[in-house]
């Protein structure tokens, strides 16, 4: 083909403009990164107490001596349940003293095409079985070192396999039965050095002794007409006006409710070191009167610290905070900001931290990290929109940006400075007419008088003395629409506690704001321990409260010893054909594509197109040949492109367009090849609303993978940038990228393992309608494990749990056997997204789902549970002079960790910029028997096949790609309902909420695509 060929392709096709919303790069998406029983001799299991708690049931030992119950006890009493032979043919040798779980009964199941695979599942005729109407128990087996490992056991009915249905029916909502957290088997021990590190985890010294007061507090509005009857009325207040009202009952009553002795929680409890006075109290605030109802609640014991007296320390530890400070969410910041962190616009970076309690193998400790969040200015109105509005020079400019000015008020709390007040009103709109036009009827407070009408002018100049400047613009709207209240502009000041929206932010001070969050790890350091000996230190108003209960905070963070694991040995391809054994390098732990190397398996690009959005940007003839050319010398052959079509961005502003645009594309490339279209390359001019348009059409309409890149990075066509989207390419077409060398630890050759992926994408907080996306990926080819499927499901809105885990799971162990023709038999899920709280929601939820639906008369694979947590604020300093960041593979698992959960902190990744953060991983159930080393190190590697980077990424890459799966899920979503709500798109059958954003067809992608890496 001539290189003149690239340029046909029609004239520059129009397009409505574009009227979309907040930017998408365009970059294809994600962010980046820098015992058991017997085996026969008579032994049996172990017998062993375990503690079970779950809600807010009692504790309970259980003492089982036939290795039944959870747990890792240690007892010595032998007498466990000796084991029949299993049914059926064993498929591989089993030592003497392995793990009894990997005796693996081989029966066929069939699949698409009749192929026959096999299914690797458990068979013990011999078990003993408790009653009959139990549906399961739990045991524990012997690892292949002997140690106990936590499993859930199925009993046979009439020695023949339970039925799937069995499995879990008892437990997903027994919770005398639950399933608990597994327990820390060991310590790890793996390392090639280790290293001293601080953490930002400050001890809390208290007296165990000691006890809390709790008492529940009611707050409610009395009714203006006959304060005598008190009356109540039943309306909401707000969390700050509770809190101002619960100072001035202090204040009130300071013998009866001492300040510094007390701590509200801004709801029902009132924490308190000292007796208080119940009954009830009026309070006035901000000319209301409000009753406060108080009542003994219970006492709290120091002795032991489950969650609810971890919840009443951590108010009493934020008691002073909460008066002085604005609270986000866990996070304190100042009412006042540094001047040079001011944003312009009527923003501003306010500098505070995040702070919260947690017990730790350490002992009760508060940890405290930096946080940056942008607020709008307390400052008057009229200054933030001349601030805000570049077309605003003056006050008398307002009228004729009105509708800008509405989108920036509108629904922000405001003060007033006509009147003394503290009351915050909230901006519903702006008056039609201006000031000097305004006329009300006012009414006579004692009704003797009719009502009459009043101009708002002289109200203020007869009622408030003030005179109004600006009479010749609108004035805010601080009612509703049954009952507006109009106040003038220039008495109405932001309140500080107003958060701005990050995405809202222009360039230069989304730029400034990102400078100032990611602070290098010396500078973060000095920026939590400042802040600590403000809040805390003797003399403070936070040690003031706190020495009242008896409590301290040591001034200096927590020394702990670290180790650094070894990254593994990579493989890579070579243009000589022979496989390349890499050793990357241990301080970044990168690797490049030169000199030779290539990728392991690459897949040739045969037939392509390519659209230029760029509106004639790009040189076609220039960067064309540079990409096949470096796609070809990593090992992703490329041919021509099959059809060029240059045109600008006005052909994504629509989702009709874009579909019209890629169908046409798909048709003119059908002409001229007779194989199926396998890419569509996009270079776009910006980042655009289009790119999810593209991305939703070729993925679930037409069936073609899509590539998209910015034109800035196309027209440098630098080499790494074009190794790194071909990389991406050979993943999308199924090509392998990098394998490791040595196999995953813990698992045998002749094991099947499978890695699974969860995530939940919630819609924004404003949004209350939109689904949340739940995201499963799983790994398809063994034993590399780095080929992966995704489904996407759509679920309640802002619902954690996964509800149909199981039965997305399924689809993608099916997938696997297709590749490999056998059903994994060992599973290892990673579960992002979710707190502490909610690991039981994950084990007596989407666990028990995930069994009951894969579950068979003759497949039972063994499942780990492990949960990885990145929104938490435990950071690691290096304590050993250098100012840089930790080390990729630094672990940490003691001192910092739970008491007795399986967890560690690993920092996989090199942090180039800002504080590395670690990610915290828990192991909360595992049938697999892993020791502490390996799944450390399972962790760790998993952290290199990540397929479009040459460096390990900070998570584990089955909830790196199921991160992505549920982003692109939500790019859907939205694409679903602008066609809603503008009918381009018929709903087909409709679901049960009566939106198509919660049909699960419209995310169901084409049968080509379905177990394909579209998402990288």
């Amino acid at each position: 083909m001539e290189r003149s060929s690239y340029n046909r392709g029609g004239n520059n096709n129009g397009g409505r403009t574009n009227g979309g919303r907040g930017p998408w790069a365009p970059q294809d998406g994600g962010r980046g990164d820098n015992g058991g029983r017997g085996n026969g001799n008579g032994n049996g299991g172990r017998s062993r107490s375990y503690q079970q708690q779950y809600g807010d049931q009692r504790q309970e030992q259980y003492q089982e001596n036939y290795g039944g119950g959870r747990g890792r006890g240690r007892g010595r009493e032998s007498g466990g349940i000796g084991s029949g032979r299993g049914r059926g043919q064993q498929n591989y040798w089993t030592p003497a003293n392995a793990n009894p779980r990997q005796n693996a009964d081989r029966v066929p199941e069939r699949f698409d095409g009749g192929r026959e695979v096999v299914a690797r599942s458990r068979g013990a005729s011999g078990q003993q079985v408790g009653h009959p109407s139990v549906a399961h128990t739990q045991t524990l087996i012997q690892n292949r070192s002997g140690l106990p490992v936590q499993v859930q056991e199925v009993p046979h009915l009439e020695a023949q396999f339970a039925s799937s249905l069995t499995v879990t029916e008892r437990s997903r909502d027994d919770v005398a039965n639950a399933f608990v957290p597994i327990k820390r088997p060991d310590r790890g021990t793996l390392g090639w050095k280790s290293i001293n590190l601080l953490v930002n985890h400050f001890r809390v010294n208290f007296v165990p002794s000691n006890s809390i007061l709790r008492y529940d507090v009611d707050i409610k509005q009395e009714s203006d007409q006959d304060a005598s009857s008190s009356r109540t009325v039943k309306k909401s207040i707000p969390k700050s006006s509770l809190r101002l009202i619960q100072e001035k009952l202090c204040a009130d009553n300071p013998g009866q409710f001492p300040l510094l002795h007390m701590g509200y929680d801004g709801e029902k409890n009132i924490f308190s070191a000292i007796s208080l006075q119940p009954g009830t109290y009026s309070v006035q605030v901000g000319g209301r009167s409000y009753s406060c109802t108080i009542k003994y609640g219970g006492e709290l014991h120091l002795s032991k610290l489950p969650r609810e007296v971890l919840q009443a320390l951590d108010v009493v530890m934020k008691a002073s905070l909460f008066r002085e400070k604005v609270s986000v969410g866990r996070g304190m910041y100042p009412r006042e900001y540094r001047p040079q962190d001011d944003l312009r616009g009527g923003v501003a970076a306010y500098r505070g931290f995040q702070q919260s309690l947690k017990l730790t193998s350490n002992g009760l400790v508060m940890c405290t990290d930096y946080s940056v969040v942008p607020f709008r200015k307390r400052m008057p109105v009229l200054d933030f929109l001349i601030e805000h509005i570049w077309e605003i020079k003056s006050a008398d400019d307002i009228f004729r940006v009105r509708n800008k000015v509405m989108a920036a008020l509108k629904g922000l709390k405001v003060g007033v400075t006509h009147r003394r007040t503290n009351q915050k009103y909230t901006v519903s709109g702006l008056s039609e007419k201006a000031t000097k036009d305004i006329s009300f009827e006012l009414e006579d407070p004692e009704g003797k008088k009719e009502p009459e009408v009043t101009m708002l002018t002289e109200y203020f100049r007869n009622k408030w003395g003030k005179e109004i400047k600006h009479k010749g613009i609108p004035c805010l709207n601080l009612g509703n629409g049954k009952r507006p209240n109009y106040v003038p502009i220039e008495f109405c000041i932001l309140a500080e506690d107003r958060r701005f929206p990050k995405e809202q932010l222009g360039k230069d001070a989304a730029r400034k704001l990102k400078d100032l969050s990611l602070l290098p790890p010396e500078h973060r350091k000095s920026e939590i321990c400042n802040m600590v000996h403000n809040e805390y230190a003797t003399g403070s108003r936070g040690a003031e409260v706190i020495r009242n209960f008896e409590v301290a905070v040591d001034m200096n963070m927590t020394e702990v010893n670290g180790r650094v694991m070894e990254p593994p040995k990579l493989k890579l391809g070579g243009s000589n054909g022979k496989l390349n054994i890499v050793t990357v390098d241990k301080q970044k732990c990168q690797y490049n594509l030169m000199n030779g190397r290539t990728l392991v398996a690459g897949k040739a690009v045969e037939r392509w197109a390519l659209i230029d959005f760029s509106g004639g940007q790009l040189n076609l003839n220039v960067f064309i040949p540079k990409l096949m050319a470096r796609c070809t010398s990593i090992g992703v052959k490329m041919e021509e492109p099959t059809y060029v079509y240059p045109t600008n961005m006005r052909e994504l502003s629509d989702y009709d367009t874009v579909r019209e645009l890629l169908k046409w594309i798909v048709l003119e490339c059908g002409k001229r090849n007779k194989g199926r279209l396998q890419l569509v390359f996009c270079v776009m001019a910006e980042i655009h609303d289009g790119y999810k348009y593209l991305k939703y059409v070729s993925e679930t309409e037409i069936g073609v993978m899509t590539q998209c890149c910015l034109s800035q990075n196309a027209c440098k066509a630098n080499d790494q940038f074009l190794a790194n989207v071909g990389m991406k390419i050979n993943a999308k077409l199924g090509g392998s990228n990098m394998e490791l060398v040595e196999r995953f630890p813990l698992f045998s050759k002749e094991d099947h393992f499978m890695f699974i992926g969860a995530d939940v994408n919630h819609p924004a907080a404003s949004n209350t309608l939109a689904p949340s996306v739940a995201a499963v990926v799983g790994s398809v080819n063994w034993p590399a494990a780095n080929r992966y499927a995704a489904r996407v499901s759509p679920q309640t809105h802002r619902k954690e749990e996964i509800v149909n885990f199981g039965s997305l799971c399924l689809e993608l162990i099916n997938s696997y056997a297709k590749v490999n023709g056998v059903k994994p038999n060992k599973i290892v899920v990673f579960r992002d997204g979710v707190s502490d709280d909610q690991f039981e929601m994950v084990l007596n939820k989407e666990m028990v789902d995930m069994k009951k639906t894969i579950y068979t008369e003759h497949y039972r694979p063994y499942v780990t549970f492990v949960v990885a947590q990145k929104r938490h604020t435990t950071r690691l300093f290096l304590n050993n002079g250098d100012s840089g960041n930790v080390p990729p593979g630094t672990t940490v698992d003691r001192d910092i960790v739970h008491p007795s959960n399986f967890d560690f902190y690993l920092c996989s990744h090199y942090g180039g910029i800002g504080t590395s953060k670690p990610t915290h991983y828990t192991v909360i159930w595992d049938e697999n028997g892993f020791k502490s080393n390996e799944i450390q190190q399972l962790s760790y590697h998993l952290c290199f096949i990540f397929a479009r980077c040459t460096k390990p990424v900070s998570l584990v890459t089955p909830v790196y790609y199921a991160d992505l799966v549920a982003y692109r899920g939500r790019l859907f979503q939205e694409v679903l309902m602008e066609n809603e709500a503008s009918g381009s798109r018929s709903s087909g059958s409709s679901s049960s909420s009566g939106f198509p954003s919660f049909d699960q067809s419209f995310y169901n992608l084409c049968q080509d695509l379905k177990d394909s890496m579209f998402f990288i």
